[in-house]
């Protein structure tokens, strides 16, 4: 039996190139599972689905391995557990090299796309440290010229010691005299120790 994996990361997207691909490989729509959710793991209520389905013999197409997921460890985990425990082969359309079914000059694919999704994993690590290094670089450069991250804090409103006074004199809840300033009672309350600090 074939049966297609489509996944896109935001309802936003669609998956239907993906459909359309799958389609064109003669696969049953109804053997298409499709997914709106991350690719960082494999907690996917139709990709579970999906699993349970497959059975020894059985083809499991994707469009393109990313389509799978994004985190290459958990990918190689998966992609054991499909090939070699549920013995299904497992067919990347768009890396024709990622087909266990294939023979190579005599070389089983499932041994090549072990070795290519090594190389695939291996490749993905370094560019997510590269990416981790030239975001601190990038942040570091910024903060030298005056960036300042994260949300600006709220300034404290004119009529705050008011407040706080009938706040001391017990005239006003927390939650009242923040609502007064229209900000949250833990902020209010984090402007009260502010000022308790000074004093």
């Amino acid at each position: 039996m074939k049966y297609g994996y489509a996944r896109v990361s935001t309802k936003e997207q669609n998956v239907d190139r993906q459909i359309t691909a799958f389609l064109g490989e003669g696969i049953d729509s109804r053997n298409i599972y499709t997914d709106k959710a991350t690719g960082s793991n494999f907690n996917r209520k139709r990709y579970r689905t999906l699993l349970k389905k497959l059975k020894k013999g059985d083809v499991l197409y994707i469009k393109s391995i990313d389509r799978l997921g994004r985190n290459y460890e958990e990918i190689i985990k998966e992609w054991n557990y499909i090939t070699k425990i549920t013995k299904v082969e497992i067919v990347v359309l768009d890396f024709p090299l990622l087909d266990t079914r294939e023979k190579v000059s005599g070389v089983t694919g499932k041994f090549l796309t072990d070795i290519i999704l090594q190389i695939l994993s291996y490749v993905a690590q370094i560019e997510r440290e590269n990416i981790l290094e030239r975001q601190k670089e990038g942040i570091l450069e910024a903060k030298k010229r005056g960036v300042v991250f994260g949300r600006p804090k709220k300034r404290v409103p004119d009529e705050f010691q008011e407040v706080e006074m009938l706040w001391k004199k017990g005239k006003l809840s927390l939650r009242k005299g923040a609502a007064i300033l229209g900000v949250s009672h833990s902020t209010f309350a984090k402007w009260i120790k502010k000022t308790e600090k000074i004093d």
